[in-house]
């Protein structure tokens, strides 16, 4: 891949801001694969919420 091998071998770093927008685009697309695992699957998703909302309950603080 060309614009991985620019990015690895280029002369400046990476900025902080460049880092944010590429870690916020790849949250948006988790979230974004998330919702549509959860509508393929919605038995799955359902239990998942279970499962979560018992360990919510039963975690100490």
């Amino acid at each position: 891949m060309p614009d991985s091998e620019s990015r690895e071998g280029g002369t400046r770093p990476e900025t902080d801001a460049e880092r944010r927008r590429r870690r916020a685009q790849f949250l948006r697309d988790l979230a974004e694969a998330r919702e549509l695992r959860d509508r393929v699957q919605p038995r799955r998703a359902k239990a998942a919420r279970l499962r979560h909302a018992m360990r919510m309950r039963t975690f100490r603080w």
